[in-house]
């Protein structure tokens, strides 16, 4: 097994402890058990438990943005994209692994606030980048007319991030069907092109 598969797999078997016990509950010792191996071997890879944790942190974010980034790849016209963007993004912040992941790097951050700038940072705000680049070609080709173009990439994750998201993370609502997601994202486009759309 090469570093980097081995780094992997720590990472694979931290993220499930993190996940199931919490940060606090979790130690380097149970992971390093469930791995297989001795601390010693984990250390050579991670020097601490915030380290490893920072690290769980950053991969989440990069594998939850990846699933939904290359939506906006796509061809097609602006509503079309942002749409199909908008539904991929809120079936996979519903989802319960996501849900997990937000539950556990927040209850962090309030202890430990360089987690939450770390989650920001690679999560939502980059995120919000790629959106923004996304609008501002829409914007050169006339699809869209944006101000701002960083408000506006906000002001669309906040109207597609905002009832349901909340809801699941409180487990006040299941996992939302395709028909809901649906009627969730058309409502949101809705006010995204009546504010940002082009005016004839």
């Amino acid at each position: 097994m090469s570093s980097e598969d081995r780094r992997e797999a720590i990472l694979d078997v931290a993220t499930d402890i993190f996940l199931s016990e919490g940060y606090a509950s979790a130690s380097m010792s149970t992971i390093a058990a469930k791995l297989g191996g001795s601390k010693g071997t984990l250390y050579n890879y991670f020097k601490s438990k915030e380290e490893l944790f920072a690290a769980y942190v950053q991969r989440s974010c990069i594998f939850h943005r990846g699933e939904i980034a290359d939506l906006l790849l796509e061809d097609g016209d602006a509503r079309t994209v942002l749409t199909a963007f908008a539904r991929g993004y809120l079936r996979a912040f519903t989802a319960e692994p996501a849900l997990q992941n937000w539950r556990v790097i927040s209850a962090e951050s309030h202890k430990s606030p360089e987690i939450g700038r770390l989650f920001y940072e690679s999560g939502p705000l980059a995120g919000a980048r790629i959106l923004a680049a996304y609008i501002e070609k829409a914007v050169a080709r006339g699809a869209l007319v944006v101000p701002d173009i960083m408000v506006a990439a906000h002001h669309f994750t906040s109207l597609i991030h905002g009832r349901m998201i909340k809801a699941r993370l409180l487990n006040y609502i299941p996992a939302p069907s395709d028909e809901e997601i649906a009627a969730e994202v058309e409502a949101a486009m809705f006010v995204f092109f009546a504010a940002y759309g082009p005016k004839d």
